[in-house]
């Protein structure tokens, strides 16, 4: 009986494996969609904050509401996990299983400053836009990269293979 290490388990676990099934998705589809990561964000985070204030007037004026204070940090953030959908694809044989789940993780460790300001006296209805604008953030980038810029199935190599292929597609 094979004995496993506890970092083949992990890699078996997180499906790390090195072995993509498919190629990562192009440059360009990612560049695509990390333009539409960060406008999609920041309006979501925009939106967010308009009906936050309007639902909630006591929130108007909260410091974390001005575009400047979320922007750069929805920015940074994006633009960090636009950065590991392609790193994610290359080590993954499940890349949009593994990504999700990074996503989620990532999600809840960014809500800890919500609660940790929370804590330090900050209005609970204020507090609570900012987590709903961090899981929109998720949300609308999660979606921009797996969709805009998937991963690509695999060719076959070389001229033999592909005309193999081509004969037995066209005898379907």
């Amino acid at each position: 009986m094979a004995t496993t290490t506890l970092i083949e388990r992990v890699h078996t676990m997180t499906r790390v494996n090195f072995a993509p099934i498919d190629r990562a998705p192009s440059w360009a589809r990612v560049l695509v969609a990390t333009v539409v990561s960060v406008i999609g964000s920041l309006a979501a985070d925009a939106a967010l904050v308009a009906l936050g204030t309007a639902v909630f007037p006591s929130t108007k004026g909260f410091v974390h509401f001005q575009f400047s204070d979320y922007a750069k940090l929805t920015v940074v953030g994006v633009l960090i996990a636009c950065a590991a959908w392609p790193i994610v694809a290359r080590v993954s044989s499940a890349p949009r299983w593994l990504f999700l789940r990074l996503a989620v993780l990532v999600t809840l460790v960014l809500l800890l400053p919500d609660v940790w300001i929370l804590l330090n006296g900050e209005a609970l209805k204020a507090v609570a836009v900012l987590m709903v604008m961090h899981l929109a953030i998720a949300v609308v980038t999660y979606n921009a990269l797996v969709r805009i810029a998937p991963t690509r199935p695999r060719r076959p190599r070389g001229r033999h293979v592909a005309r193999a292929q081509l004969v037995d597609d066209r005898s379907r």
